[in-house]
C-alpha cells in the first residue's frame, strides 16, 4: 500500500504543477500587452512537467520507482519488471491521483474552464486531425518510456535517473505541447479532462490521450526487450 500511496501522491503533484503551470502561463499571456515569444511560454510549461517530474522521483523513487504514469506502469509490466498485481495496484492509484491533482487545481482556480487538458482539432493549438495526434502521442511516449527503462536498467544509473527521467519529459512537451498539449500519461488527461465536465470536449476526446500512451508505452518495451536481448 505504500506504493500505491507513493503513485497516488506523485501523480497529483504532477498533474497539479505541470497542467497548473500551463494554465498559470497561457492565462497571464492572454491578460498581458507584453508580446512574449510562445517559444517561451513552451519551455516554461515544459520544464515545470520535468522538474515535477525530478522533484517526485527522488522523494519517491525509493519507494515505488516513480512511475506516476499508467504507460510507464504498462511498459515495466510488459519488460516483466513488474507483476499483474502491482500494476493493477499503481494504475488505479495513478488515475484517482491525477484526479485529485485536477480538483485541487480547480479549487485553486475557482473554475474548471481550463485545467491543462489535451486535444486536437479546435481543441490542439496547431488544429492537427484525431490521426495525427494518435501518431504524436504514441511517439512522444515509446521516446519517454524507452528512455526510461533504458536509463533504470542499470543500478549504477540510480543517481542520475531521476534527472535523465525529468529532462526527456522536458523534451517530450517542447516538441508536444503544439500538437497536443502532450498528454503521454492517461492519468494526467484524464484526471483534468472529467474535472472539465462530462460534456467537455476535453473529456470527449480523453480516450485518445488514455489509448496512445498505451500502445506507445507497450511498444517501447517491446522494442526495449529486443534491443537489450544479447542473443
Amino acid at each position: 500500500m505504500k506504493k500505491y500511496l507513493a503513485e497516488f501522491i506523485g501523480t497529483c503533484v504532477l498533474t497539479l504543477f505541470g497542467c497548473g503551470s500551463a494554465v498559470a502561463v497561457n492565462t497571464l499571456l492572454a491578460q498581458s500587452n507584453v508580446l512574449v515569444p510562445l517559444g517561451f511560454s513552451t519551455l516554461l510549461i515544459a520544464f515545470a512537467f520535468g522538474l515535477s517530474i525530478v522533484a517526485m522521483a527522488y522523494s519517491i523513487g525509493n519507494i515505488s520507482g516513480c512511475h506516476i504514469n499508467p504507460a510507464v506502469s504498462l511498459g515495466m509490466l510488459v519488460s516483466g519488471r513488474m507483476n499483474v498485481k502491482d500494476f493493477t495496484g499503481y494504475v488505479i492509484s495513478q488515475f484517482l491521483g491525477g484526479i485529485l491533482g485536477a480538483i485541487l487545481l480547480f479549487i485553486i482556480l475557482g473554475s474548471n474552464a481550463s485545467l491543462g487538458t489535451n486535444g486536437f482539432g479546435e481543441a490542439s493549438a496547431m488544429g492537427i486531425s484525431v490521426g495525427v495526434a494518435f501518431l504524436v502521442e504514441v511517439i512522444l511516449t515509446f521516446v519517454f518510456v524507452l528512455a526510461i527503462l533504458g536509463v533504470t536498467s542499470k543500478a549504477e544509473n540510480g543517481r542520475i535517473a531521476g534527472l535523465v527521467i525529468g529532462l526527456s519529459l522536458t523534451l517530450i512537451h517542447i516538441f508536444g505541447i503544439p500538437f497536443t498539449g502532450t498528454s503521454v500519461n492517461p492519468a494526467r488527461s484524464f484526471g483534468p479532462a472529467i474535472v472539465s465536465g462530462l460534456t467537455s470536449v476535453a473529456f470527449a476526446q480523453v480516450w485518445l490521450f488514455i489509448l496512445a500512451p498505451l500502445v506507445g508505452g507497450a511498444l517501447a518495451a517491446v522494442c526495449y526487450n529486443f534491443l537489450s536481448k544479447e542473443d
